[in-house]
């Protein structure tokens, strides 16, 4: 199976509305999305909608907005529509029920009477004799006398799937050529005893119908492919599927201690990279590095960079380090890439309630449009913007005891008074003049710039890291920041 197919190329993206999104099926998505893309192909979303204890509503509405957040399109699914309506598996039951019956009428499945007691003391028999501990096949070939006789018994019986005894090898797109014996592969169940099908069915059956030719998911997912290569030569026996997809299995993500990036890790909730402020474009590039690189020396690129240079082929089998850090710092390449109008609109919902500590009419627009460009630099999420200019439109500046520790000295008290002497005369429309009012102030008590401009950039902003100082204080203005020094010298007196 090659990496492209002689057909149009036509991948599949589909979650289950369970829980918030997590990175790594963010991560699934984009490797779809970008093949797609790359090979002119067709993105079809589907929802895997058949746990009605796990499925919610709420967690598909907020899965179609997040992908929409993201920049994600697609061809056919929810929302678009598509030849191959319905696209929510909890509105295709019907095809699932008569798929199955098929394979039942062909052979191909057989109801299986096993209680869960049953079945674990032949698995555990098998393990102790050192044999494969799957299903034995107990069931295959029942009589009508057996058959009867558990009917009798009021047992009610899944459907399994008769799989070949054959060696089944195929070539995945990422990870070459895989073998997998008979023994290894036993029959499997496809229908619950109360009729509903499972994902061994219906994951299959869609990709079939839908003519999905490349089955691009998650490493996880790696033991059911000889499954369903089986039930797909089935499915075409029976006239059901035209081929068998090719598949390409992603790398696991691994977060700490080496561990498998589960849903439950705090770092892997995409709500919380959208709450903080990334950017689509910079999460989306830097789970892209998981597992794929654009080149061995750049780490930063457009999706659109990313789309022309995507190739399955090209991802790592190996599993990939989410690392927040590196995170956040290909996020900042990303904001430091934006045009300033571009930036400003994006900070906005940061700039109001309810995260804006300042009453909406002490927000200054132009304040904020002068500090705008210092600020692009500085960020590495949007969210960081908030502590970082609330000292131009709130009354006094925030409150920081541990920055005001840390910077308020011995012999603070004379530097900040000399430091506002010489800016009393400065030029109030040269930051350079007020960074030379502040130098000099800082040589008369023997300081170099560094250790004088602390006291007053806490005086004035209440913290010892934020916005470029000096630019800062020219757009506070001059009445402002004298006024917050006289009060810093007034705390340092009490």
């Amino acid at each position: 199976m090659s990496s492209v197919a002689s057909a149009p190329v036509r991948v599949r993206f589909c979650p289950s509305p369970t829980g918030n999104p997590h990175v790594g099926l963010v991560r699934t998505a984009l490797f779809n999305w970008a093949f797609a893309k790359h090979h002119q192909g067709t993105l079809v979303f589907r929802i895997e909608d058949t746990d009605a204890a796990r499925d919610s509503e709420e967690s598909y509405d907020q899965l179609l907005d997040s992908l929409r957040w993201l920049g994600f399109d697609w061809d056919e699914g929810p929302e678009v529509g598509g030849p191959h309506a319905p696209y929510r598996q909890s509105q295709r039951m019907d095809i699932y029920k008569d798929v199955a019956q098929k394979l039942q009428d062909a052979g191909r499945a057989y109801h299986c009477y096993c209680s869960t007691a049953e079945l674990d003391a032949r698995r555990d028999a098998a393990r102790a004799a050192g044999k494969p501990s799957g299903y034995d096949g107990h069931c295959r070939d029942l009589s009508a006398e057996q058959i009867d006789a558990y009917k009798a018994e009021g047992r009610t019986p899944i459907v399994r799937f008769r799989m070949p005894d054959e060696t089944i090898t195929f070539t995945d797109l990422v990870r070459g050529e895989l073998t997998f014996t008979a023994e290894n592969v036993p029959d499997y169940g496809i229908v619950r005893a109360n009729g509903a099908p499972l994902y061994t069915l219906v994951n299959p059956v869609d990709d079939a119908l839908m003519e999905i030719t490349h089955v691009l998911r998650g490493e996880d997912l790696l033991s059911s492919t000889p499954r369903q290569i089986a039930l797909y030569k089935a499915l075409i026996d029976l006239g059901i599927a035209k081929e068998i997809p090719s598949f390409g299995h992603l790398p696991y993500v691994m977060g700490e201690g080496n561990k498998k990036l589960s849903k439950r890790d705090p770092e892997s909730s995409l709500n919380l990279y959208r709450e903080r402020g990334f950017l689509p474009e910079g999460l989306l590039n830097y789970l892209s590095l998981l597992g794929w690189s654009l080149s061995g020396d750049r780490d930063v690129f457009s999706m659109d960079e990313m789309v022309a240079a995507f190739e399955i082929s090209d991802v790592n089998p190996n599993p990939a380090r989410f690392d927040l850090k590196k995170c956040e710092a290909i996020n900042a390449d990303h904001i430091r890439l934006l045009d300033v109008k571009d930036f400003t609109e994006r900070c906005a919902p940061w700039l109001r309630a309810p995260f804006a500590p300042w009453a909406p009419e002490d927000f200054d627009e132009a304040k904020w449009q002068a500090v705008a460009p210092h600020a692009q630099t500085r960020l590495k999420v949007l969210s960081e913007i908030t502590d970082n200019v609330d000292f131009l439109f709130l009354a006094e500046p925030a409150e920081d005891e541990a920055s005001w520790t840390k910077a308020m000295k011995e012999g603070s008290d004379a530097l900040l008074r000399t430091a506002r002497e010489k800016l009393e005369s400065a030029d109030w429309t040269s930051p350079e003049s007020l960074k030379e009012a502040v130098l000099a102030a800082g040589e008369t008590h023997g300081l170099k710039l560094g250790k004088a401009q602390a006291p007053v950039r806490v005086a004035v902003t209440g913290r010892t890291i934020g916005l470029p100082l000096f630019e800062s204080l020219e757009i506070l203005g001059k009445e402002k920041t004298l006024a917050r020094i006289d009060a810093a010298l007034a705390k340092l007196a009490a």
